[in-house]
């Protein structure tokens, strides 16, 4: 059963979710939803309305502690090619996102209406953005939400090679995070150190460093 949501801010209880991990349908965009949603270990994504909301089992996480960086990469940083900022250009970074589509993803699912909404979210500072340039030109970067000591990433975008990645490890290198939600499996993530965790551990830890275990 796939549970429809009303205008009540409230999700059914995640071990409810699909084997797929499809939890609920419908509701809406509104801050209010979403930061519920990122306490309880859900996040939305779909293509179209409805919107769909999800919470698989297992959870794909990057521990910071256990992040990998190839000789290569280290090279790249080391020579330091690009130039990495955090917050300076959320719009575009998300917009790039919306026309690259993710690794391991087929098309984009970011909407019109997802843009405005993790939009609003990043004005009341809850979403963030982490830009990679080069020579001036926006040229990687990523998004997500952070809580607290956990960064739920949403997608990242690359117009030059390792672009997204000196973005992303830069950000995890500057400290701060105790974990890294990247929701799904991906061949780039899984190869800078992300794994498998079972949504109960991963709820588990959500309690720990947000200071509730959700629904």
């Amino acid at each position: 059963m796939i549970f429809s949501l009303t205008q009540d801010l409230i999700f059914p209880p995640v071990h409810m979710a699909e084997p797929d991990g499809l939890l609920a349908m419908g509701g809406d965009l509104s801050p209010e939803r979403l930061l519920l949603a990122y306490h309880s270990g859900i996040f939305p994504w779909y293509s179209e309305p409805p919107i769909l909301w999800w919470s698989p089992d297992p959870r794909f996480v990057l521990f910071p502690e256990e992040l990998r960086v190839s000789s290569s990469m280290r090279q790249v940083l080391k020579k330091g090619i690009f130039r990495i900022t955090i917050n300076q250009r959320f719009e575009e970074v998300i917009a790039h996102c919306s026309r690259v589509p993710r690794p391991g993803q087929d098309g984009t699912w970011i909407t019109s209406a997802m843009q405005q909404a993790y939009t609003q979210l990043h004005r009341q500072g809850y979403a963030l953005s982490v830009e990679c340039w080069q020579e001036n030109r926006l040229v990687g970067g990523l998004y997500g939400i952070q809580l607290g000591r956990c960064f739920f990433g949403e997608s990242m975008f690359s117009l030059v090679s390792n672009a997204s990645k000196a973005a992303f490890i830069s950000f995890i290198q500057a400290g701060g995070l105790a974990l890294v939600d990247c929701q799904v499996y991906t061949d780039h993530l899984a190869s800078l150190g992300a794994r498998f965790i079972t949504r109960a551990s991963f709820r588990e830890l959500l309690g720990q460093h947000l200071g509730t275990g959700g629904q």
